[in-house]
């Protein structure tokens, strides 16, 4: 009976703090800049309150369209982000019902007066949530904003939206990078290596040995594609938090890696020192930073809108509107333009966003292809990669809806550049 009691009691000490973090997100917080609100519960507890609250945010337009008709009027936003938590633990993570809505009247009642005054419509319009199954289950995955839909469709259609919206509700599996031959997971064409989602990545066998890292299976594919050399003199600009720097000094090359954030650099070193590896550390803006001589090959994953981590991080439709696109892609082109220069006649630059956007991928392409007219694209070369991925100027376009049996992977726009052999 006590242990029953204590797992109870965890679960409401994590159902208050997805509340908590889904009140940060309702004001304007990522789930990251909001993890400090939970860091007072036991470790199993914050883990399960961030999972609840990423299920919440995967699915809320769709919990609201279902919730809609049982509302007299709509309650106040810390009595919908209960009803929202419960209706996701009953509809969408089997939780028993019971435990769910006793649980939701009882956070109700916590909350304070007004939200004592609630607990009788919480637990009505629950019990009915409980047995709308099959009402759920006729939803569609919640759309994307219109800033990001409409850009979307009109580049891959209809049909390619509504897939990465499933994608985007069915979250993303733990990825790993190895180091060497050994690696936990399911091997993944590309070289990558897939755990499920929820997966305690200092538990797996070789963390303490820096055998691997976490890092996305798409955005793996960036250095796969620069296909650095041992010996090459090679830059990561914007390069925290570090999973292609490590790849870089992995392959044995002479990595440079350069980012503006001093505390996301200190991560970085932190990960050099587990893995075993070795890079040269530069706390400086990209574009002030150059090298003491031109460099074989640049890496440059760009600061852009991040909309191909969606399923990762599901707070940023809600959080972002889209504004402030253009001075992204002007900063995206300006990168590139100084990563070219920093290039010796005949280097090499790899261009990558995680972005869904052709303004941050393909379009930027074709600028600087018209800025640049001895620059060459070279079409990826990579593992895995398929050729439906390739896009007729010989980018590689990533999305979240492909590899479906295999749970997806991240957006991503990457293209490799090569500078003209002759000097200018």
């Amino acid at each position: 009976m006590n242990k029953t009691r204590t797992q109870g009691q965890a679960r409401d000490g994590a159902r208050s703090g997805a509340l908590r973090l889904l009140a940060a997100v309702d004001d304007g917080a990522t789930l990251d800049e909001a993890g400090a609100l939970t860091d007072r519960l036991a470790p199993a507890e914050r883990a399960r309150a961030r999972r609840l609250a990423l299920e919440v945010l995967r699915r809320a337009d769709r919990v609201d369209l279902l919730l809609a008709p049982m509302l007299a009027r709509r309650p106040r936003p810390e009595i919908m982000r209960i009803l929202r938590l419960a209706a996701v633990e009953m509809l969408a993570l089997g939780e028993a019902p019971h435990g769910a809505v006793n649980a939701a009247v009882a956070l109700a009642r916590a909350s304070g007066r007004k939200g004592q005054a609630a607990a009788g419509m919480v637990n009505a319009v629950l019990r009915k949530i409980a047995g709308a199954a099959e009402a759920w289950a006729r939803l569609s995955p919640q759309k994307m904003p219109f800033w990001l839909r409409a850009p979307v469709v009109a580049a891959w259609g209809e049909d390619a939206a509504r897939a990465i919206e499933a994608a985007h509700e069915a979250g993303a599996a733990l990825d790993l990078t190895p180091k060497g031959a050994d690696c936990p997971g399911e091997a993944l064409p590309t070289g990558s290596h897939r755990l499920p989602a929820g997966t305690r990545v200092s538990a797996l066998p070789g963390y303490a040995a820096g055998d691997w890292w976490v890092q996305d299976a798409a955005a793996a594919l960036a250095v796969r594609v620069l296909d650095p050399q041992p010996g090459e003199r090679v830059a990561d600009l914007c390069a925290a938090p570090g999973g292609k720097t490590l790849q870089l000094a992995a392959a044995g090359a002479e990595v440079t890696a350069v980012d503006i954030s001093e505390p996301r650099l200190a991560r970085v070193a932190e990960n050099l020192a587990r893995c075993g590896l070795q890079a040269r550390l530069v706390a400086a803006d990209a574009l002030d930073w150059r090298p003491d001589q031109p460099l074989d090959a640049v890496l440059l994953d760009a600061p852009c809108s991040a909309t191909g981590t969606i399923r990762r991080h599901p707070e940023l439709p809600r959080i972002r509107d889209g504004a402030g696109l253009a001075e992204l892609t002007g900063l995206q082109a300006r990168l590139i333009d100084h990563a070219l220069d920093l290039l010796k006649p005949g280097g090499r630059l790899v261009y990558a966003t995680c972005s869904l956007l052709p303004a941050e991928g393909e379009d930027q392409l074709a600028a600087v292809l018209a800025r640049h007219p001895g620059l060459v694209v070279e079409p990826p070369r990579a593992p895995g990669v398929e050729p439906d991925w390739i896009t007729p100027q010989g980018g590689l376009r990533l999305r979240p809806d492909l590899w479906p049996e295999r749970g997806g992977m991240d957006g991503f726009f990457i293209a490799r550049l090569r500078k003209s052999a002759e000097r200018t």
